[in-house]
């Protein structure tokens, strides 16, 4: 079985037509993805922004009157002409098969493991395994903020230790700690869905018991142990004072979330709060290893 596919591009404020137009033709899906290259990062709780220019993909049966489709973008305000309308036949395929091809174990250090739903690694004692499935809230390994963190993690067991996952998404950096012996993980996130997404992770890994979620308005942490903080540059110079101020002396406290040339801001910005104990990079990705002072 196959299906036809449509693509068309249209600004920012002409999506809501345009889709209702695809919509009224008969698509069974409609996605919406970036037209350009414009990322939106870290949008407001409960928001869904879009982007300047959108582009909009409408699937339909194989025998769909393209016609039909046409003149409803047509008179869809704002929305491309025809002659900027790509069409597409989609084969039918395994889907279940297909994400499984793209979402594969990923390993971190030498024996952190994320593996999704389904799917089974080799068997060793030393693996410790987070069980973790693609999700609404960001981080979920794939990023390379994301590993960096877990390889620090792998090389740093929190045994024992008062962890604070400040940005957690996902949780998987609390989730990561706990399985690693921590005592407590205190996970911090302004987004609810993040939140919900953290506990049932924790449920699903055995750690709730562990893992505590808190919204920053409700944050108090005082003598942590270790910080992990996976965020923007602009939050994680804003939170300084309490990112540094729930730590120990002499603790790590460790940020990531930031490009390689904002690394002198942030450090400086850091700087009668913690000295620098190192630092690591991928793919124009940085983490900074901060201790506090």
């Amino acid at each position: 079985m196959s299906w036809t596919e449509i693509t068309v591009s249209v600004r920012r404020e002409a999506v809501e037509a345009a889709e209702s137009a695809l919509a009224e033709a008969g698509a069974l899906a409609i996605t919406l993805e970036d037209s350009r290259d414009n990322p939106v990062l870290e949008p407001d709780p409960g928001t869904t922004p879009l982007w300047p220019d959108v582009q909009l993909r409408g699937l339909f049966d194989a025998g769909i009157d393209r016609s039909l489709v046409l003149r409803a973008l047509e008179q869809a305000a704002g929305a491309d002409r025809p002659g900027h309308v790509c069409w597409n036949t989609v084969e039918d395929q395994d889907w279940e098969r297909a994400w499984m091809d793209r979402f594969q174990p990923m390993q971190f250090g030498r024996r952190l493991w994320i593996v999704p739903g389904g799917m089974e690694i080799p068997h060793d004692p030393d693996n410790v395994e987070i069980r973790l499935d693609p999700g609404l809230a960001f981080g979920t390994g794939t990023h390379p903020t994301t590993a960096l963190c877990l390889e620090w993690l792998d090389a740093h067991a929190p045994e024992g230790l008062l962890v604070v996952d400040y940005g957690c998404g996902s949780g998987v950096l609390g989730i990561a700690a706990a399985l690693l012996g921590a005592a407590h993980v205190v996970c911090v996130d302004n987004d609810p869905q993040a939140l919900g997404a953290t506990e049932a992770n924790a449920a699903r890994n055995g750690v709730s018991d562990r893992v505590f979620c808190q919204s920053p308005k409700d944050f108090s942490v005082r003598n942590a142990d270790l910080v992990l903080a996976n965020i923007l540059a602009g939050p994680l110079i804003s939170l300084r004072e309490v990112l540094a101020g729930c730590l120990k002396p002499g603790c790590p406290l460790i940020l990531s979330g930031l490009l390689e040339e904002q690394a002198e801001e942030v450090t400086e910005a850091y700087g009668s709060l913690c000295g620098l104990a190192g630092s690591a990079n991928r793919e124009g990705w940085l983490r900074l290893d901060l201790e506090r002072s």
